[in-house]
């Protein structure tokens, strides 16, 4: 029998979402018990009522997919699985938890993603509860190309721990390859939590392994035809910003609009002459502990563009660059990053080094090549058989060589048509279209930010929702860089694209930007989201999403007559009704 459970949109709140989980908890534990009573021997306190509370934070979905998992570990131990997303649990309630794993990702710079913001600022706050009764353990997973690895994950450890709370099991900090391990440290940790908890209970759920379906995951992915490849800026425009469409026909892959679709790239050929050059090999040469010659695992399996951490710090231990070395000895991240601004590995190898590097050496010191996660810019309900991408080709020239973006330039330039690039569905359930048809849309996309919104306007469409749509969108210059001009057009023209708002930065002698056209039609934006409209942004994030957050409290603050505190809260309270949501990188 299948353990009850809540669906993640079920219209209750998060304490309403507790009090359910405990009742068809303990209502399967005592139909478990009636099950058994015939049997002989059959114990009534074979089974369990012991909750294990699995909270997550996730920006793309990885930590929400690594929840579920952990759910099914719970079930196999005899423990009924809660799981929610961190910002739907209350700071109350979450008190009176007694068992709880939370799984995070962290965002940008170390930051905690969007749906465990209002979640950690209640935790951090010298108001938060004490935790003397509760019991848990984190999995934090991150990226150590990016400062604050695994931060949030660590802070939450910490937190836990300065409020009482005591720890089952140690925290993992995994990186961008974080499945196998992710999945180990989730098998290891349930029997201390089943022990914590004092569970007896056998196995609730024995299901038979799903089978893994091809695209479903990175470790698995769909060789799709590409079908279209097709540039969507203007010849005189600075970027390369191109429409793609990958046939899905008898693949199996499902989508929904909001998803991201992952693809897996092989390396520039170019780069890989270049480093093989510089390392005194050839493409064949074999490599100690590898089953694959070197050109092949630059080629298909190692980072090349981007250099690791630890061939950063390799080097700087073994070269006369003076200002790598002064860089690293005083630990100046800012200053990092701007001595690796356009510097890809061979950059690195062609410093002056006072030891030679061998090749069994160098490929320790790379990452894993990874995948690109694009967002759809497709709905399937338009477009069964297909799914579509925008992106930018990524091109610029640095110390004399031509520098391409790892996956876009691939997609771009060395794919053909009709070729297979290894894809898979990475699943967003956090950045979704309304299930209101009726409910307005404010979307803020500029440049390939549009990509998402198009699949919500497309699926708008195809489902016939009568809801408004509003869409801010702009790039450098209207003449070259306005893409799906005629598909937005169109939609505006047929009523359903509401109101069409255009920020193109450089037609003119001061910079307009979509932040500024949200401000000029602050009045009518505020009584959208009055009116219950949801507010979504997608693109950069390090500077257009905080320009137009920063828009949005000033909008809230002026047309809503509120102070800097009310407009606070009323945009928090907006991020728990998940009206506001994100998908930015």
């Amino acid at each position: 029998m299948k353990i009850p459970y809540i669906p993640e949109d079920a219209p209750f709140n998060g304490e309403q979402k507790f009090w359910l989980a405990g009742f068809l908890a303990g209502l399967h534990s005592r139909l478990l018990v009636l099950e058994d009573k015939p049997q002989a021997g059959a114990s009534a306190g074979a089974a369990t009522t012991t909750q294990l509370h699995i909270l997550f934070g996730s920006q793309t979905g990885n930590a929400e997919a690594l929840a579920q998992s952990a759910a099914k570990a719970a079930r196999a131990k005899g423990l009924v699985p809660v799981v929610q997303g961190l910002g739907e649990v209350d700071i109350d309630v979450f008190a009176t938890m007694r068992h709880v794993l939370i799984i995070t990702s962290t965002y940008g710079e170390g930051e905690m993603p969007d749906n465990a913001e209002l979640f950690w600022q209640a935790l951090s706050a010298s108001t938060a509860p004490r935790l003397e009764q509760m019991h848990f353990a984190i999995l934090a997973i991150g990226d150590t190309g990016y400062d604050g690895f695994c931060q949030a994950g660590k802070f939450f450890d910490m937190r836990l721990e300065q409020l009482g709370a005591k720890r089952v099991f140690d925290r993992i900090d995994c990186d961008i390859d974080y499945e196998e391990p992710a999945g180990e440290w989730i098998a290891n940790s349930m029997p201390q939590f089943a022990a914590s908890a004092g569970s007896t209970g056998a196995a609730l759920e024995n299901l038979p392994e799903a089978p893994v379906i091809p695209g479903s995951n990175k470790n698995n992915p769909y060789a799709a035809a590409l079908v279209t490849n097709k540039r969507l800026s203007g010849e005189a425009s600075g970027k390369d910003i191109r429409h793609f469409e990958f046939d899905l026909t008898d693949s199996g892959l499902k989508y929904e609009a909001g998803d991201a679709l992952g693809v897996i790239p092989v390396n520039d050929p170019v780069l890989v002459d270049l480093l093989l050059t510089q390392l005194k090999s050839d493409y064949q040469s074999p490599v100690p502990g590898f089953d694959r010659s070197l050109g092949d695992l630059l080629t298909y399996q190692f980072e090349i563009s981007e250099p690791s951490r630890k061939l950063i710090e390799w080097v700087g231990q073994n070269t006369t660059n003076q200002e790598l070395r002064h860089v690293l000895q005083h630990d100046d991240k800012d200053a990092l990053g701007v001595w690796l601004w356009g510097k890809d590995t061979l950059d690195l190898l062609q410093l002056d080094l006072t030891r030679t590097l061998t090749t069994a050496e160098f490929v320790t010191l790379l990452r894993p090549l990874q995948h690109r996660a694009y967002s759809i810019s497709s709905s399937s309900k338009a477009h069964p058989n297909q799914v579509h991408l925008t992106i930018a080709s990524v091109r610029y020239h640095s110390a004399g060589r031509a520098r391409n973006g790892v996956c876009s330039t691939y997609l771009a330039e060395r794919v053909g048509r009709g070729g297979k690039p290894a894809i898979f569905i990475s699943p967003n359930k956090a950045f979704r279209v309304p299930s209101n048809g009726n409910a307005p849309l404010i979307m803020i996309g500029p440049g390939t930010g549009i990509a998402p919104f198009r699949a919500f306007l497309q699926e708008r469409q195809a489902t016939g929702a009568s809801g408004k749509n509003w869409l801010f969108f702009g790039d450098q210059h209207q003449e070259h860089d306005f893409i799906y001009k005629d598909e937005l057009n169109g939609w505006q023209e047929s009523g359903l694209l509401t109101h069409l708002d255009l920020a193109f930065s450089r037609d003119q002698s001061k910079k307009i930007y979509v932040q500024n056209r949200m401000l000029e039609q602050g009045a009518e934006l505020f009584a959208w989201l009055q009116e219950g409209a949801y507010f979504y942004v997608c693109g950069d994030a390090s500077r257009m999403a905080k320009d137009v957050d920063k828009a949005l409290y000033e909008i809230v603050s002026q047309f809503g007559g509120m102070s800097a505190e009310r407009a606070a809260d009323y945009i928090d309270q907006l991020k728990k009704e998940k009206r506001y949501l994100r998908d930015v990188y």
